[in-house]
């Protein structure tokens, strides 16, 4: 019905009216807002240019180390060539519109972040096992588009923060001792930069620039970086190092795509002519030959140990692993006479493995033992170009590599599609086995079929003699060897003992046999012949072994956490095969460890032993041999400490307990040595300065700690209404005779001064007690009186 003239709107027609209208103002009020937000100038604009140019230069030091560090693993990117110089225009240009609103400016920087982070998650799909590499990245690319908006000291403080951020950021990627002078560099600008923040922050600018309470002169600054530097090391050396990774994504190159048939079967060697390759090295499976000087002869199919010339020393590869250990490349299990080969290499007889495409890892083929095994994981970064064969520590069980395909031999040799070139990266879970005597000497002689074809037989041709000379050599033992294991131990310690490194040897001829040669012959030989040597010997008396090549853990840099390691570390060893409990190495070289560095040893406190093995070489050895016992003690203490820590909830509470124990004994030795120092100090005093310190500690510790402004008799003038009486009169007595005695030369009565010091002390005590008995009452009272008020 159509409403009359002059009639009432009604409610239902009113509402969205009153709606509209409200949100129309709202709207108006809300644009005016914003007109006058962009009217404003940026509040409190910071004017010190010391201040900006600091800042930038902690910038670009953290952009530069970033650049360097990555370098390190894969390959110079050049981000700070064209980062570095756009942030000082982006400062520079700030800087000088500082005062501006700069509304189109922040408008194509919010557009530019937005094209940074899609680069970012590009780059994140294609390196995402390890995302450190595109986090830094767009770090970067934030800071160089922030750089054009820095008008306030707060937007300075978020450039320092990202420029600590990326120093983090190369600390973490940085592979050697490259980051140092960064990090150096660092600090020594960041004081100043502190300085100046703090002088804006009080409101002084760039005023007082010279002189004042905040002097900038170089050398108080440089006292102040030498004292954090040094503060800095002694932490650092004295920081146990923890196995890390505990985190499941690891260190691993891009993907490589491989476009050609992956032939399992082949080992490619550059350094070795082999089905047509060229390379230095010469000498086929026997014969004369010579020695690559870049590339180990035995990371191949086939070896030759004929071969003479020595290796140049490069740095091949660095590892990042929770212990040491033999970095294991490949086995032979064929003795040839002058050389060994892989008998089982035919492409049928090599497991293809293959991953998934969404990830890196490969699974490897389980092995059951009797051994107790502990988990270890290798990040390895290839320096310099090696075979396609994998270094990984024995027994790896998975594998994170770039490749669609990988390969495992029937000796355990980890093989990849490609050689191992410059940059790559890729890491290793291995489950190493606990090296345990005693359950060695329990392994029983009854090999499985599989063990005796192959890793007891031997030539044909090869001479009864060597067997002799093995028995003759067991035969020295002072005492019977009835297992595998000891006999194999005595016998590399033998080979040791009686047998020289050479450095320089005649060619085999074509029909002579190198072990022959060596035992009888030469009476010694090459390092990589000795490994030979005892592997043939321990086949001789029906002890399966194989040979094995791989490289030495290499030099230990405790400022990286890496180990480095060259292409001159690669040897030979001999494994043993124990029935039930699996392969275990011996080194008969002379001049290493019978037994090769393993999971038992620890680089914790790889810092501290070697300051320590510096100072010890200036000390005479009775004071070292003392010291290093103590030390010992301590380190086996901290190391069960942290061994406690990582078996369960009980191993957590009981080294929680332990520590909390060990903390309450601290402090009461800290509190003791205090009171000797305290009391020898005081003894070595005259008897009335003495007496005089003595009341001055026992009214410090109640909360009147002397001023230094005031004099002894003012002291006690203006604290003598805070303490009863005979406390009052003892402080005044004692203040008094120690200024006689001091400025007048007179001599009091210190016997009688220490008495009434002694009484004024036990009434004092004495009147504590009783007072804090009289709050307790007081409290008791108020909780009565309170109860009765409830009932």
């Amino acid at each position: 019905m159509p409403r009359r003239l002059g009639s009432r709107p009604s409610a239902h027609s009113a509402a969205p009216q009153a709606a509209h209208t409200s949100f129309s103002l709202h709207s108006a009020a809300l644009l005016k807002r914003m007109q006058q937000r962009l009217a404003e100038t940026p509040s409190s604009p910071e004017d010190s240019i010391p201040l900006r140019v600091l800042v930038q230069i902690l910038v670009t030091i953290g952009i530069i180390a970033t650049d360097l560090a990555i370098a390190e693993s894969i390959e110079f990117q050049g981000i700070s060539l064209w980062a570095v110089p756009l942030s000082f225009v982006g400062a520079g240009w700030s800087g000088y519109r500082r005062r501006d609103r700069n509304i189109p400016v922040k408008f194509c920087i919010a557009i530019g972040m937005l094209l940074a982070l899609a680069f970012f998650f590009v780059r994140l799909w294609t390196e995402r096992n390890d995302t450190r590499l595109a986090l830094a990245t767009l770090l970067i690319h934030l800071q160089v588009l922030h750089s054009f908006d820095l008008p306030r000291r707060k937007d300075l403080g978020y450039s320092a923060v990202i420029g600590l951020i990326l120093l983090g950021v190369a600390a973490t990627l940085s592979q050697t001792l490259a980051f140092a002078p960064l990090l150096l560099v660092f600090l020594a600008i960041a004081l100043p930069t502190l300085v100046l923040d703090y002088r804006s922050r009080l409101g002084l600018g760039s005023q007082g620039f010279k002189g004042g309470s905040f002097d900038l002169a170089p050398k108080r600054l440089g006292a102040v970086l030498l004292i954090v530097v040094s503060l800095g090391l002694t932490i650092f050396m004295l920081l146990p190092r923890v196995p890390g990774y505990q985190m499941r994504s690891f260190p691993v190159s891009s993907p490589i795509q491989v476009n050609e048939r992956f032939d399992s079967s082949s080992v490619v060697n550059p350094g070795y002519m082999q089905e047509g390759r060229d390379g230095t090295g010469t000498g086929g499976r026997n014969g004369e030959g010579q020695v690559d000087e870049e590339f180990y002869y035995g990371f191949n199919s086939k070896i030759n140990q004929n071969l003479r010339g020595i290796m140049k020393p490069k740095v091949v590869m660095r590892v990042r692993s929770q212990a040491p250990g033999f970095w294991r490349v490949l086995a032979f299990d064929r003795y040839t006479g002058q050389g060994w080969e892989i008998s089982r290499n035919a492409e049928s007889q090599v497991q293809t493995l293959q991953r998934s495409n969404w990830t890196y890892r490969f699974y490897l083929p389980d092995v059951v033992t009797l051994s107790k095994t502990r988990e270890i994981i290798q990040s390895y970064t290839i320096v310099a170009n090696l075979p396609n064969l994998i270094p990984a520590l024995f027994e790896a069980k998975q594998l994170y590599f770039p490749t669609q395909n990988a390969a495992i031999d029937a000796e355990g040799g980890l093989r990849s599609p490609v050689p191992l070139s410059e940059g790559l990266t890729y890491t290793v879970v291995s489950q190493v086995p606990y090296r345990d005597r005693t359950l060695l000497r329990k392994s029983s002689t009854a090999y499985p079929p599989s063990i005796r074809d192959h890793y007891l037989p031997l030539p044909k041709t090869l001479s009864p003699r060597i067997q002799q000379k093995a028995k003759e050599l067991l035969a020295t033992s002072p005492k019977p060897l009835t297992t595998p294991s000891e006999t194999a131990l005595y016998l590399a310690q033998a080979l040791k003992q009686r047998y020289r490194l050479l450095s320089d040897l005649p060619f085999l001829s074509p029909d002579e046999d190198l072990v022959e040669a060596f035992l009888f012959k030469h009476e010694g030989g090459y390092a990589d012949h000795f490994a030979t040597v005892l592997t043939v010997m321990l086949r001789s008396i029906g002890i399966p072994a194989r040979l094995v090549m791989g490289f030495a853990p290499g030099e230990f840099n405790p400022f990286t956490g890496y180990y480095v390691v060259k292409n001159t570390d690669a040897y030979a060893m001999t494994e043993v095969y124990f029935h039930k409990y699996g392969w275990f190495t011996f080194d008969a070289i002379p001049g290493h460890e019978l037994i090769p560095p393993s999971i038992e040893e620890s680089q914790a406190f790889g810092v501290l032993k070697q300051f320590w093995s510096w100072v010890a070489s200036w000390l005479p050895s009775p004071v070292t041999g003392v010291l290093n016992q103590l030390f010992e003690l301590i380190g086996r203490v901290l190391g069960g400490l942290i061994a406690l820590f990582t078996q369960g909830w009980l191993g957590i509470l009981t080294g929680l307990g332990a520590l909390t124990g060990l903390s309450f004994l601290g402090w009461l030795s800290g509190q003791a040595w205090q009171s000797w120092r305290n009391r020898r100090w005081l003894a070595q005093l005259p008897p009335m300065e003495a007496v005089y310190q003595q009341m001055l500690q026992e009214l410090a510790s109640q909360g009147f700690r002397k001023p230094a402004y005031l004099t002894p008799l003012e002291y006690a003038q203006e604290y003598s209404d805070r303490h009863p009486p005979e406390w009052a009169g003892t402080i005044a007595e004692i203040s008094q005779a120690y200024v006689t005695w001091r400025y007048g030369g007179d001599s009091p009565n210190i016997s009688y001064l220490r008495q009434r010091l002694k009484r004024a002390q036990l009434q004092g005590s004495i009147g504590q007690q009783i007072q804090r008995r009289l709050l307790q009452l007081a409290r008791r009272s108020k909780r009565l009186i309170a109860r009765s008020q409830i009932f």
